[in-house]
């Protein structure tokens, strides 16, 4: 990681932070003894040979009057060495006499050090981001750089090897300042959590999963993840199956990416949670359905919506196989007759031209369901 350097933004905002509360001039130099900062912006880039001083004798350097006279860009006042990590990164000054500014001065190069540490909090802060990130995009890509892993891991002090899932986290709209918040929440969440933005408003998170010696889960995924879910009731949430092994986290990824796909269709969109494992086939063919195959198939549901334009053969199809193509739980669940039920089932068989009892046909029925969404 770069070291934080003196540079013109963090003198500005050093210059800023202190004529907030002082009514004198102060200046900050770099470690040439160049000014880079100043209340008086007509100084800026000139050289300033009190800095020079206390940066080459380490000191602290007090010019009066006759002193500046004598010096070139100097004005009266105190200039006093800049530490950082036990290097000496510039000079932070103050104009006036002397004996007026001298009580301030310390405090002014108080509030240049807060700066520079607040400056490189942020700078570990942004690099940890940077390398959340790398790790994630490592870890759920389909080609892993085992060693690249192994060394972003060791500097953040996360075990590669934990078994995770992935899910997608998403807001309803895109809303920058919420997703800021969320962002920062999430990061703050104690749960082990791996977090990586993805877009304007979605974050992919990778969250430990309890398993036992066989890298079974303990519990069912769905009941792991209440805590989050009660955490975040508002959001948007994805979540791909588990698999453990070679590549397991990139197939956990692509079966997130798929339930958010089917999320976005009108059957699945008022749905905040969708686990893959509930939903398993739908998602599987989302990337399926646009092909020649999946019309073929799909056609002869689309015959019978076709000519069903009351959509009661359609409805009364999708429950009987909501209901495991179970005749009575089907007419309980419509509140017909068991003869109603085969009268229509019927029709359906006249219209698909496809026998009901045979199993090709169920699936070709049912596959156009899917696909329909």
């Amino acid at each position: 990681m770069t070291p934080v350097q003196l540079d013109q933004r963090t003198a500005r905002l050093i210059v800023q932070r202190a004529m907030q509360i002082l009514s004198y001039s102060v200046n900050v130099m770099n470690a040439q003894g160049v000014i880079i900062a100043s209340g008086d912006p007509q100084r800026v880039n000139q050289r300033h040979e009190g800095a020079v001083l206390a940066l080459t004798e380490n000191r602290i350097v007090e010019i009066d009057e006759a002193t500046a006279a004598t010096l070139k860009g100097v004005k009266p006042g105190i200039n006093l060495p800049v530490i950082f990590r036990d290097t000496m990164v510039g000079v932070v000054g103050i104009s006036g006499k002397p004996d007026e500014v001298r009580n301030y001065a310390e405090l002014v190069r108080m509030a240049a050090e807060l700066v520079l540490e607040q400056a490189d909090l942020l700078e570990k802060s942004q690099w940890d981001r940077r390398y959340r990130d790398e790790l994630v995009s490592q870890l759920i890509s389909p080609e892993q750089q085992p060693q690249s892993v192994k060394s972003i891991a060791a500097y953040l002090g996360i075990s590669p090897d934990k078994p995770r899932i992935a899910l997608i986290l998403a807001l309803p709209a895109p809303d920058h300042e919420q997703f800021h918040r969320l962002v920062d929440y999430i990061d703050n969440l104690k749960m082990d959590l791996l977090v990586s933005i993805r877009g304007i408003n979605s974050l992919v998170v990778l969250k430990p999963v309890a398993c036992d010696a066989d890298f079974q889960p303990l519990s069912p995924v769905q009941k792991q993840l209440q805590a989050l879910r009660r955490q975040l009731p508002d959001l948007l949430m994805y979540v791909g199956g588990f698999f453990h092994g070679h590549n397991g986290l990139h197939r956990s990824w692509q079966s997130a990416c798929a339930v958010q796909q089917l999320g976005q269709t009108p059957a699945y969109s008022r749905q905040k949670t969708i686990f893959y494992d509930e939903v398993k086939l739908p998602a599987l063919l989302q990337g399926f359905q646009d092909s020649w195959q999946a019309a073929e198939l799909a056609s002869a549901w689309q015959k019978l919506k076709a000519a069903d334009s009351r959509r009661v053969l359609c409805h009364t199809l999708k429950t009987y196989f909501d209901q495991n193509c179970d005749l009575s739980q089907t007419t309980k669940t419509l509140h017909i007759h068991t003869n109603t039920l085969r009268y229509r089932l019927q029709r359906v068989e006249s219209i698909t031209g496809l026998n009901i009892n045979r199993l090709e046909s169920m699936i070709q029925l049912y596959f156009g369901i899917l696909t329909d969404l």
